[in-house]
Parts: C-alpha cells; sequence; structure tokens
C-alpha cells in the first residue's frame, strides 16, 4: 500500500516516547523495504510519487534515529541508515534496499531489546471477527482488495492473495499498520483495539491468501522437528517475514512458519519470554497500586520462567545468568520495600534488557546437540548428588555393622521416592499443572522435613563413634532388629533425600524436553545416562571406601557428613521458601553456592548457624552419652 508524504508528517507530531519512535522506524522501514519496486525498476524512476516518498521515508529513519537515546551502536545503527538512504538516492536495485532496511531494522531491534511478539499466541477466530467488522469493507470478505467500499479509493486497499508482496511482510509489519494507520490513505489507525485484537487481526490477515496444502505440509514438518530451532518461541513467527526466514532457514522453515501463523497456539513460550510477559505484568500491576498481583507477577515469572532456563544459560554466559538472577531478587524486594512506582518501572527496564540478552544469548546459542547434553548432565548430577551422599552414608552403616535387617528400609525409601517422582512427572504432563510456587513450597518443606531427620539419624551415629557407646549397641542389639524408631528414621532420610530431588529433576527436565524438540531428545536421554552413570560410580567409590574405615572414623565421618548435609538442607529449604513468596528474603551481597546450600539471604544463613548451633548440641550431648562406662 503506497504511503503518502503527508503520513510522514502526521508521524513526526507522535509524542517522542522510545516505545512509539521505535515503532515508528520499524514501521518506515518495513515499508521502504515491501514499497521500493513500487517506485524503481531496473535503476529507474518507475513512479515519481513513490520514489520521493521512499526518499523522504529515508530522510525521516535519519532523523528519528538521531532522536533515540544514547546507546553504544546508535552511530553504527546512524552509519547504515546513511547507507540506505545513499542507495535509495543512486536507485539501487530494490533487492539491495530491502536487504539494507531489513539489516538496518534488526540491529534497532537489538540495540534497543525490543519486544516484537504477542504476549500469548493470537486467537484467530477473534481476528476473523474483528476482519469482517473493521476490514472487510475495503480489503474484502476474501482479502483480495475488492470490497463494497474500495471502489474509488486510491491508493486501492490491499490484496492479501499477492503472495509474491505478502512474502516481504512480517506480521510484525502488519500488526505496526493496523496500530499506526496510513495518514492520507483510508487505512484507519485501529489504536483503539487491544493489543491482543491487534496480534490476532495481523495474524488472520497474514495467512488469508495462504494455500492450505502449504499450511498442511508445514504442519507435517513442524511435527516431524523440522525447523523447531528457528522457532522456539512466538518471536520469529511474528518477526519475520517469509522471504526473510527463506534466507535465513530455508524453504520447509517458510511453510512451517505458514503452520505456525494459522496455530500460533502450538507454540508455548519460552522460559525466557515467559519471564518478560510477567515482568510487564508486575509493572503495569505496580503501577497501578496492586502491589500483591505485582509481586505475584514477578514471583511466577521468576519460578515458572527464568529459572527453568537458567541451567542452560550457565552453559553459556553464567556471569549473565547470576546478573539476572539478582536483579530479578532485588526486584521482588524492591515491590516489598515499597519503591516509588517510576523507580519500579525502571528496574523492570533494566531486568527486561538482561533477559532480552539472556533470550538472544539462548537463541544465538541454541540448544545444539552438545549444550542439550550438558545441561542433561549438569541437571541429573547437581540434584542427584546431596542423594547419593545420604544413601551411600546410610547404606554403608548398614553394611558396617551387619544389620541387613534395616536394608528393605532404605531402600524401600528411596524406591518409593522414585515412584512418587515418577507419579510427579505424569500428574505434571497429564493431570494438574504444578506451579513454580508449588514447586518451590514443596521442595522447601521436603528440604526442611530432610534436614530435621538427617539431624536426628547423625546425632544417633555420632554417638555410637566411641567405644563404650559401641559396646553398649551391640550388647543390646545382638539377634535383634534395630529400634522400629531407627529403621523408621532410616527410611524417612532415604525417601526425603531422594524425593526432594526427583521432584526437581522432574519438572526441570520437563522444561529442557519441550525447549529441545524432537531432534534434541537424544542428547537429553544421553546427558541423563552419562549422569546416571557417573552417579552410581560416585556411590559405589563412597560405599566401598567407607565401610574400610575402622569403626569409631566411620560413624566420626559418617555422622559429620549428615550433619553437614542437614545445614545444606537448611539452606536450600529457607530459600526455596523465600522463592515461593512465603515470606521475605533480605540479600546479601554474594554469589550463591548451591551446592552448599549458600544462598545471599540473611534469614536462610541464620537458619543455617540454628542448624549448626543443634549440631553442636546433639554432638556434645551425644559424646557426653556415650562415654558413660558400659555395665
Amino acid at each position: 500500500m503506497p504511503l503518502l508524504p503527508t503520513f510522514l508528517l502526521a508521524l513526526a507530531l507522535v509524542a517522542p516516547a522510545t516505545a512509539q519512535e521505535t515503532q515508528t522506524l520499524l514501521h518506515l522501514l518495513d515499508y521502504i523495504g515491501v514499497d521500493y519496486p513500487e517506485a524503481i525498476a531496473d535503476g529507474k524512476v518507475k513512479n515519481e510519487d513513490e520514489y520521493r516518498e521512499m526518499l523522504e521515508f529515508t530522510q525521516q529513519v535519519n532523523e528519528r534515529l538521531q532522536g533515540l537515546p544514547e546507546h553504544p551502536d546508535k552511530a553504527a545503527l546512524l552509519a547504515d541508515a546513511q547507507g540506505l538512504a545513499r542507495l535509495v538516492k543512486d536507485k539501487a536495485d530494490p533487492s539491495a534496499i530491502a536487504e539494507g532496511a531489513g539489516k538496518l531494522r534488526w540491529a534497532i531491534v537489538s540495540a534497543y531489546r525490543l519486544r516484537l511478539a504477542p504476549r500469548a499466541p493470537p486467537d484467530l477466530t477473534r481476528g476473523k471477527a474483528l476482519y469482517a467488522q473493521h476490514c472487510a469493507a475495503c480489503h474484502g470478505a476474501e482479502g483480495q482488495g475488492d470490497g463494497p467500499a474500495a471502489k474509488g479509493l486510491d491508493p486501492a486497499p490491499s490484496n492479501f492473495h499477492d503472495l509474491e508482496r505478502m512474502a516481504q511482510r512480517s506480521a510484525y509489519g502488519l500488526y505496526n499498520t493496523i496500530t499506526l494507520g496510513v495518514d492520507g490513505t483510508s487505512m484507519a489507525s485501529f489504536r483503539q483495539l487491544s493489543e491482543d485484537d491487534r496480534w490476532a487481526l495481523a495474524f488472520f490477515v497474514s495467512v488469508m491468501g495462504v494455500l492450505g496444502e502449504r499450511v498442511s505440509e508445514g504442519e507435517r514438518l513442524w511435527k516431524s522437528g523440522e525447523a523447531v530451532a528457528a522457532f522456539p518461541d512466538l518471536g520469529n513467527v511474528a518477526m519475520l517475514s517469509t522471504s526473510e526466514v527463506v534466507a535465513r532457514y530455508g524453504d520447509k522453515a517458510a511453510r512451517v512458519q505458514d503452520y505456525l501463523r494459522a496455530h500460533p497456539e502450538v507454540i508455548q513460550p519460552s522460559p525466557i519470554e515467559l519471564a518478560r510477559r510477567k515482568l510487564a505484568e508486575a509493572r503495569e500491576a505496580y503501577a497501578r497500586g496492586e502491589r500483591l498481583a505485582a509481586h505475584d507477577a514477578a514471583i511466577e515469572g521468576y519460578l515458572e520462567g527464568f529459572e527453568l532456563a537458567e541451567t542452560s544459560l550457565a552453559n553459556i554466559d553464567p556471569t549473565l545468568m547470576r546478573e539476572t538472577e539478582r536483579e530479578m531478587f532485588d526486584l521482588r524486594a524492591a515491590i516489598e520495600r515499597g519503591e516509588p512506582a517510576v523507580a519500579f518501572a525502571e528496574r523492570v527496564e533494566r531486568v527486561d534488557a538482561l533477559l532480552a540478552a539472556a533470550q538472544e544469548k539462548l537463541r544465538a546459542g541454541g540448544l545444539s546437540a552438545a549444550t542439550a547434553f550438558t545441561t542433561s548432565l549438569i541437571i541429573l548430577l547437581r540434584e542427584g548428588l546431596e542423594a547419593i551422599l545420604v544413601l551411600a552414608a546410610v547404606i554403608a552403616f548398614v553394611a558396617k555393622t551387619g544389620r541387613r535387617d534395616a536394608l528393605p528400609w532404605v531402600h524401600a525409601g528411596w524406591i518409593a521416592a522414585l515412584l512418587c517422582g515418577i507419579l510427579t512427572w505424569a500428574l505434571a504432563s497429564f493431570v494438574v499443572e504444578i506451579s513454580g510456587a508449588n514447586r518451590e513450597l514443596t521442595e522447601g518443606v521436603t528440604a526442611l522435613l530432610a534436614a530435621a531427620m538427617l539431624l536426628y539419624v547423625g546425632y544417633w551415629l555420632h554417638g555410637k563413634a566411641y567405644a563404650a557407646a559401641w559396646t553398649r549397641f551391640i550388647r543390646e542389639q545382638v539377634g535383634q532388629a534395630l529400634a522400629r524408631r531407627t529403621l523408621w528414621a532410616m527410611a524417612a532420610v532415604s525417601f526425603l533425600a531422594v524425593y526432594r530431588e526427583m521432584f526437581e529433576i522432574v519438572l526441570f527436565y520437563q522444561a529442557l524436553w519441550v525447549q529441545v524438540g524432537e531432534t534434541g531428545r537424544a542428547p537429553v536421554l544421553g546427558g541423563a545416562a552419562a549422569a546416571a552413570v557417573a552417579l552410581g560410580a560416585i556411590g559405589f567409590a563412597l560405599f566401598r571406601y567407607s565401610v574400610r574405615l575402622p569403626l569409631g572414623p566411620f560413624f566420626g565421618a559418617t555422622s559429620a557428613l549428615l550433619a553437614l548435609l542437614a545445614v545444606v538442607f537448611t539452606g536450600h529449604g529457607i530459600a526455596a521458601l523465600q522463592e515461593a513468596g512465603v515470606f521475605r528474603a533480605s540479600r546479601l551481597d554474594f554469589e550463591p553456592m548451591p551446592l552448599l546450600g549458600l544462598y545471599p539471604s540473611v534469614e536462610a544463613l541464620l537458619a543455617q548457624l540454628f542448624a549448626l548451633a543443634l549440631v553442636g548440641l546433639g554432638f556434645w550431648t551425644a559424646r557426653r552419652n556415650a562415654m558413660v562406662p558400659a555395665t
């Protein structure tokens, strides 16, 4: 649809907000790339009016770029804009103009961290109804530009079945046209529609002229795993034109895009994209004075979004992962202390910029086979190591004392935990959605219960490290089963230690499974298998060498290990409950060390100090009781 110079004059009066300015810039660049062939052909002017518009557009792009906030890339952006203007002035080939306009558009998107995708999958049924209500009169019921109100309109309404032209338009370009309109033409602004409605209309229009066979072919390719990496979320579906998809990913990916435009609901938002949406909701709620809603959205953004991508991001850029995690923590704290709305909005922008950078890192690095394998390996190793340490200590004790009657209890505990983990996976996959807050609440409570049981068993074992106590224990237990209370304690420790890790493993692997798509699942399984072998080797080594220790050192080392793990689990539990929003967190300035259960929180450290005090008191009491001579 040709634009008139009056449109550019109207745009000059738009408020200078960065979001509006960048949206207008992208709109101009989109039309330069699409409409330039109407002005120039074979190096000659084809339409004088269109050519003057192209010169005006490129001038406006330069002027508007200069008005954007300062940025390290701004000088390069201006240079590219001036280069594009020279190409237009020199009547360059349309392909060069399209390439230059597209390059500049993406450079602006990257520099200013723009979100050019819908917040949720657009509803094309809603889009169809909106089209019939607002667009069919001009564009025609079938979108061929032949509606009853189209007669005499100059320029004529767009024909959405012109596939060559539509291949140059992204869904975002259509969204921009719907939002801004085209001044001086019959194309009015539909800013009165909600953002979701405008996206629904844009997506519906983008596939009006696409043949059903292309959509069906795209569905087949998508379900076979084709182009999954190209469309990890709605970003590329909305931002890239068909021509750009072909240039970047090939013809098959373009057919997949046809399918995803027609059925955007099949794409689930990536964890980072979900985090960004929730932070936007938090900012809007906070501006309305709804602090509780803002807090809930911020927690959901972290637990349902960023946390699920932490391991993948840590493999690519650990510094960015830690900085983003820290800033999201501070964001929640800012809500709790009632930070002014303007300062909070600025804080959200900073966090969103970090999330956008993380999103780009994950897209650029992708979840390659190596990344998927490594991520899978680390998840299982990290979560399984603590459980292996507990099981190895308890099983080694049973073997050392010859009390094989306790083995069924220990094995029953961890087998029950595995079964419950599988049940958790089934429930989370097919029955109910386990929210991030409920996940952290379950992890927190389980970790604290495990810490309590470890303190008890550690205290019990420490009392056997002394000769007098060991003699008394042997005399009392020969020919008898261990005390029922002790057996239940061992089973409980075995269950809690394993289930806490299984619960987290199931949910992290669920997220990873979706992220990698069909083609990346073999590396995920390979990483899990390698981690299982490594954990088995670690457990075997711990068991083999611990049973060779003399009785006194064995009991002392085992009780110390369980006490240390109790302190670690205490840190995990408090941190998880804080992430679930159960109580406030006072952050300290140091990097978290999850393997030690150390988190930058005053409350978590105080809880660990309390656990250490209980360890010290328990061990002192056990030692004093153990020194009582056997009679």
